[in-house]
């Protein structure tokens, strides 16, 4: 099983954009990537502007195919312009879940 975590921070005053666009993500990833396991978003309690990605894939192959895809390609160009410094992106084999 491959994981990716990812952080985002979003610049103040553009955390709802942030919040649709991931979203957005979900919803494709729901109706599209029956080889993504679980695709989980949160955002942080205490500083709105921060968000965090849970995506686990099946294998590489499917992995691949999401952050290939057009509706990550979209989030990119929506998140680029807002985004409050870089992403703090992990690519991790999962090695025990529940």
């Amino acid at each position: 099983m491959k994981t990716i975590t990812v952080i985002i921070r979003a610049r103040p005053g553009t955390e709802q954009t942030m919040r649709e666009a991931l979203l957005k993500v979900a919803a494709h990833v729901r109706a599209n990537e029956p080889h993504t396991i679980g695709f989980h978003i949160s955002q942080d309690a205490s500083d709105p502007c921060v968000f965090t990605t849970y995506e686990r894939f099946a294998d590489e192959a499917a992995m691949d195919r999401h952050n290939g895809s057009a509706a990550v390609a979209a989030f990119f160009e929506t998140a680029n312009p807002i985004m409050d410094g870089e992403i703090v992106f992990h690519t991790c084999n999962e090695i025990s879940t529940k």
